[in-house]
This record gives structure tokens, C-alpha cells and sequence, in this order.
């Protein structure tokens, strides 16, 4: 099993310690791509590397966490083959594996708190990507990353 990656900023530091536990409990390996502490920095330099571990099939799926969620689902997306949501609820956590494949999850440290973020992390987790009509819409994708196409 390849291990999930995970990174965080400042701002989603103690939920990345969440999402380590989580992920110990389930006996699921992980790379832990920083950040080390609460100290202030961007999370760009953290997010980019685990990203980057989907994006070249080092790891199946990654989890990244901010304050909001929002600055590492941009920077992931960035990767060809990475498809990450801002996962905030239960809806939008199942709808993104179930529809959408997700690969990355992110999550805002400080819009969740930890009971909820456990749940949401165990749903992203095992929930299954429903294929059919969906699978072909998640192959649209990658044929736009390959052509930098902007419209279908």
C-alpha cells in the first residue's frame, strides 16, 4: 500500500496531527511532508511536495491541512492527475470520492473541529469512487490537463 501523503501549514498543523492519528488507528501508512510546528509559514512549500507525491503516483491520495482549506486545494490542483476538494461537511466529503474520484483531501483547521474532521477523514477514506457516468467525466479532466484546453 503506498503510503498517504500529508502536509500542513501553520494554521492546519494540530489538524494534521488529527489526521495522523486517524490514519495510525486505520494502520494506514503515511509520509508526513511538514510542516514540524505552529510557526508561522507558507503553505505552498509543504502542500506542493505532497501534491506533487499523487501527481507522480508516490502516493495514492493525499490529506492537506490550513486554516481554511481553500490555499491547499489551490496548490494541489495545480499537479496534473491531482484532484483535490475542500472537504467541510459530510455531503461534500462523500460527494467528492463517490463523483468526483477525489485524490486530495483538504481540510480547514480552523472551520472544523476535531470529532468532526475524524469523521470526515474516515468517510473520505471509505468511500468508494462510483465509476459509470462519473468515471467519464473524471476522464474529461485529465484530457484537459494533457491539452490545456479551457472548454469542452
Amino acid at each position: 500500500m503506498k503510503p498517504i501523503a500529508i502536509a500542513s501549514d501553520h494554521g492546519g498543523f494540530a489538524m494534521k496531527e488529527v489526521v495522523k492519528s486517524v490514519l495510525e488507528e486505520a494502520n494506514i501508512p503515511y509520509k508526513d511532508y511538514g510542516t514540524g510546528s505552529d510557526e508561522s509559514c507558507d503553505y505552498p512549500d509543504y502542500g506542493a511536495p505532497a501534491a506533487r507525491a499523487v501527481s507522480d503516483g508516490e502516493s495514492a491520495r493525499a490529506i492537506l491541512c490550513c486554516g481554511s482549506g481553500a490555499g491547499m486545494t489551490i496548490v494541489a490542483n495545480k499537479f496534473p492527475g491531482v484532484r483535490a476538494v475542500n472537504c467541510y461537511d459530510e455531503w461534500s466529503t462523500e460527494m467528492s470520492r463517490r463523483h468526483n474520484d477525489a485524490n486530495v483531501m483538504a481540510l480547514g483547521e480552523r472551520s472544523l473541529d476535531v470529532g468532526e474532521a475524524k469523521r470526515l477523514i474516515r468517510l473520505w477514506l471509505d468511500t468508494p469512487f462510483e465509476e459509470g457516468r462519473h468515471a467519464r467525466r473524471v476522464s474529461k479532466i485529465a484530457g484537459l490537463e494533457q491539452s490545456h484546453e479551457t472548454a469542452i
